[in-house]
């Protein structure tokens, strides 16, 4: 290249860098000049795209954590308005770049996915979003909680713990049910409504009880030593062990745990931080009153080894203190090394339930 083939490639840089600068200024100018008005419209736009996601009655945008793409912690401390799909906007709705509030949020449920059970029957599995940090809230089934067709209950909890709670319950699904077909649980608390749907979607089938990749499997659970083994996802009241106590008396709690202590991640990178075989987490799941757990996660203690050298089981107490008579079904989570969520496969963790009467 000549000089003057130089200098003139040189200008057209120049003149280059000069156009971008003085288009950003001109951006950054109009941005400031626009101003509240310009955040309102995009509030506005994204509260639009949400709510005419569900007018469209679209098949619901799966979260990238039930592919195992996003950690669950950072899916519960993101939770933007359309990370739960079918979910109507409204005005109490936040940005993804809000902070989350202690108090005064909504509740949204959240679809899992569906499973075959052994007898060929198919299950919703269903959790929840409560998205405030330190409020708890109780919303009886009827108009404000609801699962229709068919309810309004289906079995969904009325008390809702902070935060993203996975798996709790299971929907069963009727025999005629087919791909069109629906339920819809509306939740409205704190003012402010959401509503989600339950399909038979081919891209949500799970396999909460054995994870492909080392055949890791969930806990086993029972409420006696010896008595019937309770494994995977699947809480129901029907069929939970019923137990006797007084508003004078704790009522202690004692759960039988084994694992098969496989363990595997999005990475295949080995366990990095130390945790124990089996956690469990007990919480209320209905009831008229306050319940109150000396440890809602109490330790395992290991009882043997059993004939697997690679096995656990282990036992765990916890007392139980009510505020007031009437029944109460209390709900248990046990998550295995693959933590709270499966760590994003939906696979391996284990609830169950137990009903409580309770006398003066």
């Amino acid at each position: 290249m000549n000089a003057f083939g130089a200098l003139w490639a040189t200008g057209i840089v120049a003149g280059g860098v000069l156009l971008s600068a003085a288009m950003a200024d001109y951006q950054n100018t109009t941005l400031e000049r626009k101003g509240r008005e310009g955040r309102r419209e995009l509030l506005s736009v994204s509260a639009s795209f949400a709510a005419s996601a569900f007018d469209r009655d679209e098949a619901p945008l799966r979260p990238l954590e039930h592919a195992g793409r996003v950690p669950p912690s950072s899916a519960a401390d993101s939770a933007p308005p359309v990370l739960f799909a079918g979910q109507s906007a409204s005005p109490g709705q936040r940005l993804p770049s809000e902070p989350r509030k202690q108090f005064g949020a909504s509740v949204t449920g959240a679809f899992e996915g569906w499973f075959y059970n052994d007898d060929g029957s198919r299950s919703f599995l269903i959790g929840y979003l409560n998205r405030n940090t330190a409020q708890e809230l109780d919303v009886p089934v009827g108009p404000a909680n609801r699962i229709e067709p068919g309810g309004p209950d289906l079995g969904q909890p009325t008390h809702f713990l902070p935060g993203r709670n996975y798996g709790m319950f299971v929907v069963p699904v009727p025999k005629e049910f087919t791909p069109q077909d629906k339920y819809t649980w509306t939740v409205v608390a704190n003012g402010q409504s959401t509503i989600i749907p339950f399909r038979l979607n081919i891209d949500y089938v799970i396999s909460p009880f054995k994870e492909i990749a080392v055949n890791n499997t969930p806990p086993v659970v029972r409420f006696e030593q010896g008595g019937p083994a309770v494994q995977g996802p699947v809480a129901m009241a029907s069929g939970a062990p019923v137990r006797a106590a007084s508003l004078s008396t704790p009522l202690a709690l004692s759960l039988w745990v084994s694992d098969d202590m496989k363990y595997t991640s999005g990475t295949s990178a080995p366990l990095g931080t130390p945790r124990p075989p089996v956690t469990l987490t007990w919480s209320k799941y209905r009831g008229p009153g306050a319940v109150t757990f000396d440890k809602a996660k109490p330790a395992v203690e290991k009882l043997s080894a059993g004939g697997d050298e690679a096995s656990f089981s282990g036992r765990a107490t916890t007392r139980v203190t009510f505020s007031a008579p009437g029944e109460y079904l209390l709900h248990v989570t046990a998550n295995d090394y693959s933590g709270v969520g499966g760590g994003g496969f939906v696979c391996c963790w284990t609830t169950a339930m137990v009903k409580v009467m309770v006398q003066p």
